[in-house]
């Protein structure tokens, strides 16, 4: 061994020994007591594990507080989510409803000019049961107030009386309605 590494091994054993006479000299856990201290020393002490406490109790105030936005935010989120859902599977047959809404409209118009044939009859019912049963709805709006959020007015006409200015003479295409959501909006003639 050379003599550098001789001294470094001297050095790193004494240095090993200081700090194992320094760690016998501190104070344990076991041997701090309130005796060891003078009143103002206590009252040092006192005074820092208070403020260390306080800044403990306000980190718990504090995650306390995210933990609880962060929750609420995950059910709003969570409640919306289920919403959509609920709302996108209401209206999901929406587009097919709209494409079929003329055949309806040609089947009434058949129906006025003349009576239908028993078989066209019960074509008809049929389509128009199912189509009930996916949640679509006629509105009804001859003789009803004129309502913008419910009736397109394609025209005015007079009133033939005073009680029906406002409301809704003729209806030239029907609205419908698909779970409570308006698909097409009823086209009328409204008398003023």
């Amino acid at each position: 061994m050379s003599k550098k590494e001789q001294m470094d091994k001297q050095n790193e054993s004494q240095e090993h020994q200081e700090l194992v006479a320094e760690q016998e000299q501190s104070e344990t856990v076991e041997d701090f007591t309130p005796e060891h201290l003078s009143p103002d020393e206590h009252q040092e002490v006192l005074a820092n594990i208070q403020s260390e406490l306080a800044l403990i109790q306000k980190d718990y105030e504090d995650l306390q507080d995210k933990y609880r936005r962060l929750y609420a935010e995950f059910d709003n989120h969570r409640k919306r989510t289920v919403k959509e859902k609920l709302d996108l599977m209401k209206t999901a047959s929406q587009d097919i409803m709209t494409v079929l809404l003329p055949v309806l409209d040609d089947f009434d118009r058949a129906k006025q000019n003349e009576p239908l044939s028993e078989g066209l009859t019960l074509v008809y019912q049929k389509l128009y049961k199912v189509l009930q049963n996916k949640g679509l709805e006629p509105m009804e709006s001859t003789g009803e107030p004129f309502n913008p959020e419910l009736h397109e007015a394609l025209t005015e006409i007079p009133a033939p009386d005073d009680a029906q200015k406002g409301k809704i003479i003729d209806t030239l295409e029907k609205g419908y309605l698909l779970g409570n959501k308006i698909i097409r909006h009823a086209k009328v003639v409204v008398g003023k």
